[in-house]
């Protein structure tokens, strides 16, 4: 059984009621129970945080055991050197995924520090963009 790690960064707790207009009003843990029935034969796990140095430590902690990791890492995306090195440093392929286009937004959301370490990037597609990744792998 394959084993994926959804890793999601700061603010996406708060899908659901955060910009519903761009963002949907769907929770994500709700999402997430629609990903676990739609893919029953996929080991799926969740983790979100709102700190940098823990989406860092999930990395590592997944990072050689699980079979992908999908990220969305918010803003982090457009900031964090580390995070992008953690992938780099890791063997598991990393998805990037965001549910808006990014490239319809502000410019310095058009920066990604994750991008050049990932196996790929899907974005724009809402929630949708998880599943895509999914399939990915």
């Amino acid at each position: 059984m394959k084993k994926i790690m959804i890793i999601n960064g700061p603010n996406l707790n708060l899908l659901g009621k955060r910009e519903p207009e761009i963002y949907g009003s769907l929770t994500f843990q709700d999402y997430f129970e629609t990903l676990k029935s739609k893919y029953p034969s996929i080991e799926l796990s969740y983790y979100q945080s709102n700190v940098e140095g823990e989406l860092i430590n999930k990395l590592h902690e997944v990072g050689f055991s699980f079979d992908g990791v999908v990220l969305n890492a918010g803003a982090y995306t457009h900031t964090s050197i580390g995070i992008g090195d953690a992938i780099k440093g890791i063997e598991t392929p990393v998805v990037e995924v965001h549910i808006s286009n990014t490239f319809s937004r502000e410019e310095f959301r058009h920066q990604s520090y994750i991008s050049p370490n990932a196996k790929g990037v899907i974005l724009g597609f809402g929630m949708q963009s998880y599943e895509l990744a999914i399939q990915s792998f």
